[in-house]
């Protein structure tokens, strides 16, 4: 089965002559969930921005589920959705309204449409809000927003910059809830988040990015035997493993 994300070789930036990005080399399986960790400044939204197409690799190549987005643009577009960090809404549509845009950009059935719209409503606690224009919202429910409008397409793959940021107690469990039940839907999760903790729970596999290249990736393992640490105690935590590769504890170049 075809990876849904292969990224090979990506060196990029937003000038030529001073890449930002490295050579990144890595691949997204159906299913997985996959931890983006660095520092800021590592390179982890422009990597997310040569992704989404908003910006071309000056080397490499980015495939999703097979095409780039240069062979067929619609099919690659349609096969991923994005919730970026500050969450971007037009201020005069509803919360509802943006879910129609949503579901009429996607082409989702209109069952489908009102049974996810519903559901998702209820799980983020926005039902009350259903017909609130985004100007009057708090940017933790704009943030919301953001995330059920992703979730109603049910993408093959699913990119995520710092989702839990303005987010109450409720509402990064019930994201955590869904992107779990998508990864056993088979959709796949492409997740950067400075909190190492939820990151080590539920992510499968993590690449760590340090000044635009990957230090480490793979398993907890992986990561830990990169950092040169021992598994099976708090040395072993994702936290120490990342401070150690960006500290210089650990560090000596880009592996795997």
């Amino acid at each position: 089965m075809k990876p849904v994300l292969e990224v090979k070789g990506l060196t990029g930036g937003y000038s030529p002559r001073r890449p930002v990005l490295h050579g990144l080399t890595f691949e997204v399986g159906a299913g997985e969930m996959i931890g983006l960790i660095g520092l800021n400044g590592a390179g982890k939204s422009t990597a997310i921005k040569h992704i989404l197409g908003l910006m071309q690799p000056h080397a490499g190549e980015i495939r999703i589920g097979g095409h780039t987005l240069a062979d067929n643009p619609q099919q690659y577009r349609s096969s991923l959705a994005y919730v970026p960090e500050s969450p971007l809404l037009f201020d005069e549509l509803t919360v509802e309204e943006h879910l129609a845009l949503t579901g009429m950009a996607y082409q989702i059935e209109e069952e489908a449409y009102e049974r996810r719209r519903e559901s998702l409503l209820d799980e983020f606690y926005m039902t009350p809000k259903r017909g609130a224009f985004a100007a009057h919202l708090s940017k933790g429910m704009r943030q919301k927003v953001m995330i059920m409008n992703a979730l109603l397409a049910k993408p093959a793959l699913y990119v995520i910059d710092e989702p839990f940021l303005g987010l109450d107690p409720l509402g990064i469990r019930s994201l955590l809830d869904k992107l779990v039940e998508v990864t056993k839907e088979g959709s796949s999760v492409f997740m950067s988040s400075h909190i190492l903790s939820t990151v080590e729970s539920y992510c499968s596999r993590f690449i760590v990015l340090h000044q635009g290249a990957i230090v480490a990736q793979g398993s907890l393992q992986d990561v830990c035997e990169a950092a040169g640490l021992p598994q099976g105690s708090r040395a072993g935590s994702l936290e120490e493993a990342f401070y150690r590769l960006v500290a210089g504890g650990g560090a000596h170049g880009p592996i795997g």
